[in-house]
């Protein structure tokens, strides 16, 4: 192996510790910077429409009652509340008068869950009221109670 010179040596010296500073320095090189920023999306825009039923027994006859069971459906992909309740009777006979019956819905104030079916929102009573006339109509005839929320 042949002897470097001193001119040599020195030069070998200088690259390798340029070599290093540059290899060095990289190695701890970086920026700095400041920043802020955000995201939005949109919300649902409210607790949707439950659907609601009364469901009661059937043969009812003048001056009997019924129960009848207030339930709601949910499809909503949120919660939502049922309030105040209200119901009203229609018949399927013109003869058949809705006069003739009565019927309350408990106010209810209930969660129902989203995705849910049959929550119970409140209860009450149908009454065929016993008048003094003849309600033969409303033999076979078809009694709906309507409910609706608040």
């Amino acid at each position: 192996m042949r002897k470097l010179s001193k001119k040599s040596r020195i030069t070998a010296a200088v690259a390798g510790v340029a070599l290093v500073a540059v290899g060095g320095g990289a190695a701890y090189a970086y920026w700095t910077t400041t920043g802020s920023g955000s995201g939005e999306a949109t919300n649902s825009s409210g607790g949707g429409t439950v659907t609601l039923h009364a469901n009661f027994a059937g043969g009812l006859a003048p001056g009997n009652q019924v129960n009848v069971t207030y339930t709601a459906d949910n499809s909503t992909t949120s919660s939502t509340v049922v309030g105040a309740l209200n119901a009203s009777v229609t018949t399927n006979v013109a003869g058949c008068l809705p006069a003739w019956f009565e019927v309350t819905a408990d106010t209810s104030n209930t969660r129902v869950a989203a995705n849910s079916t049959a929550t119970t929102v409140g209860s009450g009573v149908l009454k065929f009221n016993d008048e003094a006339v003849n309600q033969d109509a409303c033999k076979g005839a078809v009694v709906t109670v309507t409910v609706g929320s608040v």
